[in-house]
């Protein structure tokens, strides 16, 4: 595995520290009505993205997932201020502002989204490994997916596949506990989702999800044996989350009590205590890092605020292009 340093431990903070940070602000504007339908938060969860970006390699690697998809295409290197763009409805986002909270999408980054069916990006992220194992490419793409999806039948289809074929994919799941509001104990009679591997001899097992160091182990070890061409792996990421499965999700199926105790061990909280122990930054450089953060998440703010939204006209040019039905004339 790449060194974890000084440096990575900055960036891990600083990273983390914006994609909670803008999430809390997006928590903020749905409130106000600026960002409308779904939202789906990923606070706690961010230690997942952190350590498996520091195993990947961006400039060939792929990822994909669910609905829970605004802080990963960030991570990639998609502008913060396009993605806040595409939350708002603006013509500035990443999909013009018509794919909105739930589809984030950059085919530039190779983010591949954000998908509102649930499971639907598991075979999905399979054909994504198709395509790098036939083309030859290098590439391994990391397909994301939560608990609840973990009980779709296109889990097993994609599996039994892409073991068959040894694609270039690592399967996660990312365990928060609850699905939309369900117990992983209530939706099936083993609470170890990472077992599922074993019935396709797939290489399999869990991750603590709470830690960047040991998700970064995990993948880097998947990753690998993928790049090698000895097939998928499956992790299961051990997580939580902060907030409800959406804004709108009252949390009655939980107490207030066990959040709290989650956030004993948040990830952020885990690698500034690092950041600390270690003397890596004096208070007034990471008092310097906070407010970084802070006047990034108001730039992004301020960049979705004044963007226009799109023209009527982008319903149309955005299908299709069809020569011998001139009466719709495209523009893009």
């Amino acid at each position: 595995m790449k060194e974890v340093t000084k440096e990575v431990y900055l960036k891990w903070y600083e990273d983390m520290l914006l994609w909670r940070k803008f999430e809390d602000k997006l928590a903020a504007l749905y409130i106000q009505q600026k960002v409308r339908g779904f939202l789906h938060l990923y606070n706690g969860q961010e230690a997942v993205l952190a350590g498996a970006l520091h195993a990947m390699d961006l400039t060939k690697d792929k990822m994909i997932t669910a609905y829970r998809n605004h802080v990963q295409p960030i991570g990639m290197g998609v502008d913060p201020r396009r993605v806040m763009a595409e939350l708002m409805g603006k013509v500035t986002g990443t999909s013009k502002g018509m794919g909105g909270s739930m589809h984030i999408f950059s085919k530039e980054h190779r983010f591949y989204g954000g998908h509102g069916i649930v499971g639907g990006q598991i075979p999905v992220g399979a054909g994504l490994a198709f395509g790098d194992k036939y083309n030859g490419t290098g590439g391994v793409t990391m397909t994301y997916f939560g608990d609840g999806a973990a009980r779709q039948g296109s889990l097993h289809e994609a599996f039994n596949m892409a073991m068959l074929w040894k694609l270039p994919v690592v399967f996660i799941v990312e365990n928060n506990g609850y699905a939309m509001g369900t117990s992983v104990e209530r939706t099936a009679n083993h609470t170890d989702i990472w077992k599922l591997g074993l019935g396709y001899e797939m290489p399999c097992g869990p991750v603590d999800g709470m830690n960047p160091v040991k998700v970064a182990e995990a993948m880097t070890e998947a990753i690998d044996r993928a790049r090698r061409g000895d097939g998928p792996t499956f992790l299961e990421m051990k997580t939580y989350r902060y907030r409800g499965h959406s804004m709108s999700d009252a949390q009655l199926y939980r107490s207030k009590e066990e959040v709290e105790e989650y956030k004993k061990i948040d990830p952020i909280t885990q690698v500034l205590d690092v950041i600390k122990d270690q003397k890596y930054a004096t208070e007034e450089e990471i008092e310097a890092i906070d407010q970084r953060v802070k006047d990034l998440v108001e730039e992004c703010v301020k960049f979705a605020e004044e963007s226009p939204y799109p023209e009527i006209q982008q319903l149309y040019d955005v299908v299709y292009d069809q020569e011998n039905y001139p009466f719709l004339p495209h523009k893009l």
